[in-house]
């Protein structure tokens, strides 16, 4: 099983893709789980969410190099991450932030799919 994932995952990457985002997309294909990625969710800025549940007003971003002062870590970064869910949040949208151990030990998918339940039921 572990060589079929990651042949698919070598098949399917795009460049500006990690490799923790195409594992994210591929469980939650195998959960069933409807999303869109690079999902456009502001109407005049270009912020795009990692991962989007459009229905339920869903969104959740996969922080990488959080440990080896990546994008997110450093003071520009970290800013502009702020204004960018901040704007999320006033527009409705609940944004789940996810480090990589995250996905790993499979937090990231659990929140995920237990927000959408309990929105589905809301």
């Amino acid at each position: 099983m572990k060589a079929k994932i990651s042949e698919y995952i070598k098949l399917t990457r795009k460049a500006s893709r990690s490799r923790y985002e195409d594992d994210f997309a591929f469980y939650l294909k195998a959960y069933g789980v409807p999303f869109e990625r690079e999902y456009k969710f502001h109407p005049t800025r270009k912020w795009r969410f990692d991962f989007a549940f459009p229905p339920f007003m869903i969104a959740a971003e996969i922080e990488g190099g959080i440990f080896s002062g990546g994008r997110h870590t450093r003071g520009t970064g970290y800013q502009a991450d702020c204004e960018k869910y901040n704007e999320a949040a006033a527009l409705g949208w609940r944004v789940f932030r996810f480090t990589p151990e995250m996905l790993k030990n499979g937090t990231a998918y659990g929140y995920i799919i237990k927000h959408i339940k309990e929105a589905n039921h809301a």
